[in-house]
């Protein structure tokens, strides 16, 4: 059972519902019941908002949809949750519920960005705005184990964004972490720069949370862009619509590469359970990726075989206030 919070998308409740249907996945979801066409639902109408402080306005609206959803998760009456709502609700409700992984520093939102030859994972999107070395080197166990475990990668190149190759580019904290990352057991090929990420230069991109939601909203920005000029060319005249019948197959393969509803949205590494984020612009054919996302991290054990990654790689910290059992 996936728990799916139905507020907060662009398209509303029901195109929420429209996703769960199509992603043939069981769904619980929660949201007004009336908008959702008489799926098993919860009704909870009321939203977070993305003006409103996450950790304080969960706390405060205990009725939320998000909240109501994260809880169903943490007690186990849900096996992952998918919303896509406001990015910073949706954290603090699944980190006061869920709850993150004994010995992760930091949980890491993982976002997937569809290029030719990839996707490529990067994270953290947005999840801390600060890190130390030892959470980029958690972050990339993570990555890699997601890579593994969902995507059935294996042994997925792994990557520092970082301003140059050279092991000595960067700041103090990616330094660092090259060099603990160079002695481990990871694919870790060094340091990667902006130009690699839609090269798929490597499969998993480690940066820290201010660094990677910046690249993330170029790249989406940059896709957008790219979709919207290859459809303008086209259509912009006699010749060229007759030349894009002959191409509209490859044209079509190009933009359906391009599409970030093909991979889902992000997830976030690190929490005992999985929850991805879904774009808020996402249509159903988005949100059933997301749902059908999180159904995959379930099945193939995301969560204990990223737990193991890390035990194996020496990358966990000792349990401490804050964390809890995987």
């Amino acid at each position: 059972m996936i728990a799916l919070d139905a507020n907060g998308a662009d398209g509303g409740p029901g195109t929420v519902a429209e996703g769960a249907r199509l992603s043939g996945v069981e769904a619980l979801l929660f949201g007004p019941a009336s908008q959702l066409g008489g799926l098993h639902a919860v009704d909870a109408p009321t939203r977070i908002g993305a003006d409103e402080e996450p950790v304080r306005a969960v706390r405060r609206h205990p009725e939320a949809s998000i909240v109501q959803a994260a809880r169903a998760v943490g007690e186990g009456r849900a096996e992952a949750l998918v919303s896509a709502g406001s990015t910073g609700p949706t954290l603090a409700a699944a980190t006061l519920s869920v709850k993150r992984m004994r010995g992760v520093h930091r949980p890491a939102l993982a976002a997937m960005i569809p290029v030719p030859g990839g996707p490529v994972l990067l994270l953290d999107a947005g999840a801390s705005v600060e890190v130390r070395p030892e959470r980029l080197v958690q972050f990339a166990h993570m990555g890699a184990a997601f890579m593994e475990s969902v995507l059935a990668v294996e042994r997925p190149t792994v990557g520092l964004l970082s301003v140059g190759q050279e092991a000595g580019k960067g700041t103090p904290e990616v330094i660092e972490a090259h060099g603990r990352l160079s002695d481990g057991p990871l694919n870790f090929v060094g340091n990667v720069e902006g130009f690699d990420l839609p090269a798929a230069a490597v499969r998993v991109v480690v940066t820290d949370g201010f660094t990677g939601n910046v690249a993330l909203k170029v790249m989406e920005g940059s896709s957008r862009t790219v979709r919207n000029l290859i459809g303008d060319a086209v259509r912009s005249g006699v010749v060229s619509r007759a030349g894009g019948l002959l191409v509209r197959g490859a044209v079509r393969r190009v933009r359906d590469q391009l599409d970030p509803e093909r991979v889902g949205g992000a997830i976030l590494l690190g929490m005992r359970k999985p929850v991805v984020l879904a774009h808020g612009s996402f249509g159903p054919a988005g949100i059933a990726s997301a749902v059908r996302l999180a159904r995959r991290a379930v099945d193939e054990d995301m969560v204990g075989r990223t737990a193991a990654a890390l035990e194996a790689g020496g990358a966990l910290r000792s349990a401490s206030v804050g964390s809890v059992a995987g």
